[in-house]
């Protein structure tokens, strides 16, 4: 389709050196992104909601996957870049069908977590649930919502697959990667089942909430994207190792300032009220290092706290200020700092502008504030 083959000019980013030139080559590798998937979800609605009479959920899906900051689908085009595939439109349209599959993830765990906001606007699982109140319809309004936005979450899944096999790319490029994407969607779902057991209240190490981190989030962040890329492009061992050690650290950082933002964000800046975290007593990277460093007595109120039949806002401040005083919140950013560096030395091994670029995005998604 037409509507699905928009073509949009990528600068390559060699000819964009230093901290502005990224900023601007990151900001039309954004803009591309989110053109492609509105054409590519848009013409899905089209073709498939709209004739069923669901043209309210079709505009949902289309608001809710071009919303997102892209960031797994640029480490997909820089892993296609560090292959040596050099600017290509093709690799473009297949990197941004990692917003859906992100679209279909997040969807999915809103409703796992019964989260009320996202983005800063209602749940998809809360705005199916008041379209159907609004259309009158029998049965609960509660259990449709989540039931009609698990099947959304599905169409995404579908739709992912489908923009990745028709992107443009040739089919060898395409049977390089299905393996790793096979693999990284069932890491996923491994990591998402892990995460339903993992209650702060059975006190987890954090090497373990680490791996389950990994799975879940980190490396469908970070590492399978780049490597999806890299795969693409036909890279060599050698820069596919170099990636995936990269997208190890970074995806850890990346785990470890969620963390962080789940317990002290701002909600003007995340879209999500302060210490959700705390509420749903999630076992953390650091809710387990406050476990770990905490004083006995400090340790003793947070046990008391995961245990107790909900938590209120004196609840959220008092386990802020134990993790606070602990030092876990500073053994956080020491350990994403301690990442980051690592990532550093690990990209300058990369050709230097796909390197300064990687260093670059590990920079923007460490620091970032939501």
């Amino acid at each position: 389709m037409d509507a699905e083959r928009t073509a949009v000019a990528v600068r390559p980013v060699e000819e964009l050196p230093g901290a502005d030139g990224f900023a601007q080559w990151l900001a039309r590798t954004q803009d591309s992104v989110r053109e492609h998937v509105d054409a590519f979800v848009r013409a899905r609605c089209a073709a498939e909601l709209d004739p069923a009479g669901f043209a309210l959920p079709g505009r949902l899906m289309v608001e809710f996957a071009a919303g997102g900051k892209c960031v797994r689908s640029v480490f997909v085009y820089l892993g296609w870049l560090a292959g040596g595939g050099g600017e290509s439109e093709p690799a473009l349209r297949a990197a941004a069908g990692a917003e859906l599959l992100h679209a279909f993830a997040l969807v999915q765990d809103d409703v796992m977590d019964q989260s009320p906001v996202r983005r800063g606007q209602p749940s998809a699982h809360l705005r199916l649930t008041n379209w159907h109140r609004d259309q009158g319809l029998s049965g609960s309004s509660t259990r449709f919502g989540e039931s009609a936005a698990i099947l959304l979450a599905d169409l995404y899944l579908v739709w992912a697959e489908r923009m990745l096999r028709e992107s443009g790319l040739p089919a060898p490029a395409l049977d390089r990667v299905w393996p790793r994407y096979d693999a990284m969607r069932s890491e996923l779902a491994v990591g998402q089942l892990a995460d339903l057991t993992n209650d702060a209240n059975r006190q987890p190490t954090v090497g373990t909430v680490l791996d389950i981190a990994r799975r879940k989030s980190g490396n469908y962040t970070v590492r399978r994207p780049l490597e999806l890329g890299a795969a693409m492009a036909g890279c060599d061992e050698h820069v596919l190792r170099v990636l995936g050690d990269y997208g190890d650290v970074i995806g850890e950082a990346f785990q470890l300032r969620d963390d962080l933002l789940g317990i002290f964000g701002d909600p003007a800046a995340t879209g999500k009220p302060a210490g959700d975290d705390i509420r749903e007593r999630k076992a953390t990277t650091v809710l387990a290092l406050a476990d770990q460093l905490a004083t006995p007595p400090d340790r003793a109120r947070l046990r008391e706290l995961w245990r107790a039949d909900s938590i209120d806002e004196h609840g959220v401040a008092l386990a802020q200020s134990v993790i606070t005083d602990s030092g876990a919140r500073r053994r956080a950013e020491q350990m994403i700092d301690d990442r980051v560096e690592h990532a550093r030395r690990l990209v300058a091994d990369l050709e230097p502008s796909v390197g300064d670029a990687l260093y670059r995005m590990a920079l923007l998604c460490t620091q970032r504030a939501h």
